[in-house]
């Protein structure tokens, strides 16, 4: 196994589309980095926009950046051609709407020299506004809800502080420590891991294959870091070491994608579940509640766009895991109606929470 070293290459992997707006400050926050010897490889996944002239005319001498462009084939294509065009001993993945702290890809392969057998890591995140503003400064637990069940010792079965590139940090990040286990299990309950704030080791890459281009829309990232850690211990460092950007119209986090999200999360846990039940080491209470929250989840998205039968389908399935949950309850019967009534039924009822709830505020006051 390769161990990281101030001379390790980092092959840096930015997917983007149609963001020439921003590309430019994301790619200069990787040039920016403490650690020098990087690449960077930009896949365009066929804008339509000014991305490539931009490109040319900031980096077109920079032999550090590399331009790559294909047709537009989704982001799981374009962070695969970037993947199988990587030369680092070390890969970190960037989205091009996000910035880096200048100290991250040091830190990082600082901590897995702390922690030899983990082939990736990933921080926390601050998430900002499109005018820069401080939405949460530690949103990582905030995005991800499988946080809920775990500390990190419950996640992790070791720990150490953070070697001395810390005092690099901000004040208040230096007392961190960084975390290393294996957490296959626990990923089973939902994404822990923000891809952009990722790096892995080229042997974990090898072994896990690239992202899963099938999985169009979103959900594509949860599957690529479940498989990353049924491979192997991975680590975390418990710092902020990006700005993740919030609120732009072309993320795939957008609520048009929430059936598509929901879809790919049940797509990618059953399998997952049958094939290696034998290593998953959670309480049945724990698999009963993630599968019935994963029905509920596409029943009440496709509810939402009017698909009832797969709604009605997966309201049901979700109260089979978990039968007291009013809330599913009332949504399957929502469902029974053609959408258009349905619609005004759900109308309803959120219009008379929304009355019941202001009348006990008023009590209360």
């Amino acid at each position: 196994m390769s161990t990281s070293s101030s001379s390790s290459l980092v092959s840096v992997v930015v997917p983007t589309y149609n963001r020439g707006d921003c590309i430019e400050r994301t790619i200069d926050s990787a040039l920016g980095q403490t650690h020098q010897n990087i690449e960077i490889l930009v896949v365009d996944d066929g804008s339509t926009d000014d991305t490539r002239q931009r490109i040319e005319g900031s980096y077109g001498s920079d032999r550090r950046v590399r331009y790559l462009h294909q047709e537009n084939r989704g982001v799981s294509a374009a962070r695969n051609t970037g993947l199988q065009n990587v030369r680092g001993d070390f890969v970190a993945l960037l989205d091009s709407d996000d910035v880096w702290m200048p100290w991250k890809l040091e830190l990082q392969l600082a901590c897995l020299e702390l922690m030899p057998d983990a082939g990736m890591i990933w921080t926390d995140m601050e998430a900002v506004g499109p005018g820069g503003e401080t939405r949460n400064s530690r949103y990582l637990r905030t995005m991800y809800s499988a946080y809920q069940w775990f500390t990190f010792e419950q996640l992790f079965s070791r720990s150490c502080p953070l070697p001395p590139i810390s005092a690099r940090l901000p004040e208040h990040e230096r007392g961190a420590r960084v975390y290393a286990g294996d957490i296959f299990s626990q990923m089973i309950m939902g994404n822990l891991v923000h891809t952009s704030t990722v790096l892995i080791r080229r042997e974990r890459l090898q072994q896990v294959h690239g992202f899963n281009e099938d999985l169009r829309h979103s959900g594509e990232d949860y599957d690529f870091h479940l498989r990353t850690c049924r491979a192997g211990p991975v680590a975390f460092v418990d710092v902020v070491s990006i700005k993740y950007l919030k609120g732009r119209a072309d993320q795939l986090t957008q609520s048009d994608y929430t059936i598509h999200r929901a879809r790919n999360f049940l797509r990618t846990i059953t399998p997952i579940l049958a094939q290696d039940k034998d290593r998953i080491h959670l309480p049945p209470h724990m698999i009963a509640f993630v599968l019935a929250d994963a029905h509920s989840w596409i029943g009440e998205a496709a509810l939402e766009i009017g698909e009832n039968a797969e709604a009605r389908k997966n309201l049901l399935q979700s109260l089979r895991y978990r039968h007291w949950q009013p809330r599913m309850t009332g949504l399957l019967l929502a469902a029974l109606f053609p959408p258009q009534y349905s619609r005004r039924l759900r109308a309803a009822y959120r219009q008379a929470k929304k009355h019941l709830l202001g009348g006990d505020k008023a009590r209360k006051s």
